[in-house]
């Protein structure tokens, strides 16, 4: 019996995600008194699997089969099944995105397997599976019991802290059956967001809005995340109006994040832009209209001219440093 954690990677890097899954997959498979393995598909660059050790798997499984890089789902889920059987494991851990979504649900019925997602804790062992999990855009918690013999767990990002703990890693080379109609899908192109920091994958998001006047003044936004280390999103309006492009968009109909710092600069709070930043642990709202409706979901709140406020905030965190 093992824990099975699927990594993904982006041109051979693992993603932060995936590391986090790792911890979990190994803070569990210590309280099942089992082995944490992790599996990755595809061509890792160097000294990756040094990291996914540290985040706590001593022992890997590696189909170094570069079809498998451009994350088809099918051979994905086809590959993964194999895989979770040669190892005979009864969990599957997974970081919850987009592909890690849809290849859960293939999971799913190939191996007739509980199904949580956005999952946010540990499971209660003590009677049953008991998986706490995020609902309703992260207003709400619910708890759910897993009774199938496999079980499939999806996690929340940024909801764990990825261990850094040194230990050597066996690293085993898998062959699984993959036919050519399992890549019968092809990606033709890929529009992927520019930039050093993933705004999914982003620990810190400094987001701007309308409260900006114009895409001439994005600067102050990039000079606070750069000074940070954050990735950069906006409100709805301000892509509908091409101040920035379409894949920095932050909200129910953008991308939906869960950072440990949300930044949110000139935006008032719409509703659909907070059920797409609500996961984030911690959130700071900087605004000149004290009424603004963001303040009630802030953590932290700045009532205060953006172009006063936030370079004096980069120059105080840049002395920090």
């Amino acid at each position: 019996m093992a824990v099975l954690v699927y990594l993904e990677h982006e041109e051979g890097v693992v993603k932060k995600s995936s590391l986090e899954a790792i911890s979990y997959g190994k803070k569990l498979a210590d309280a099942m008194s089992t082995e944490v393995k992790a599996l990755g598909l595809g061509t890792l660059a160097a000294g990756e699997w040094d990291k996914v050790a540290q985040a706590g798997a001593g022992t890997a499984l590696h189909l170094a089969d570069e079809r498998l890089n451009a994350g088809i789902i099918q051979a994905h889920a086809k590959a993964i099944a194999q895989a979770y059987e040669a190892v005979e494991a009864k969990v599957l851990v997974l970081a919850k995105s987009s592909l890690g979504d849809a290849v859960a649900a293939r999971l799913a019925v190939r191996l007739n397997a509980g199904l949580v997602s956005n999952v946010i804790a540990l499971p209660s062992l003590e009677d049953g599976f008991r998986v706490k999990r995020s609902i309703y855009t992260g207003k709400a918690f619910a708890i759910s019991e897993v009774s199938t013999e496999h079980k499939i767990l999806a996690i929340r990002k940024n909801t764990v802290e990825t261990l850094e703990e040194d230990r050597p890693i066996d690293v085993q080379s898998f062959e699984a059956v993959l036919e050519d109609s399992d890549f019968n899908v092809k990606i033709t192109d890929t529009d992927k967001a520019v930039g050093e920091i993933s705004l999914p994958e982003a620990d810190i998001v400094v987001s701007g809005g309308r409260g900006l006047r114009g895409p001439e003044n994005w600067g102050i936004i990039q000079d606070l995340a750069e000074a940070l280390g954050a990735a950069t999103g906006c409100s709805k309006p301000v892509s509908d109006m091409d101040w920035r492009p379409h894949h920095e968009h932050v909200g129910q109909t953008g991308v939906k994040v869960s950072p440990t710092l949300y930044v949110a600069v000139g935006i008032s709070g719409a509703i659909q832009h907070l059920a797409g930043v609500n996961s984030s642990k911690n959130i700071l709202v900087i605004n000149k209209d004290p009424e603004a409706p963001f303040f009630k979901a802030a953590d932290y709140g700045i009532v205060g001219d953006a172009f006063e406020v936030l370079p004096k905030l980069t120059e105080a965190i840049k002395a920090q440093k």
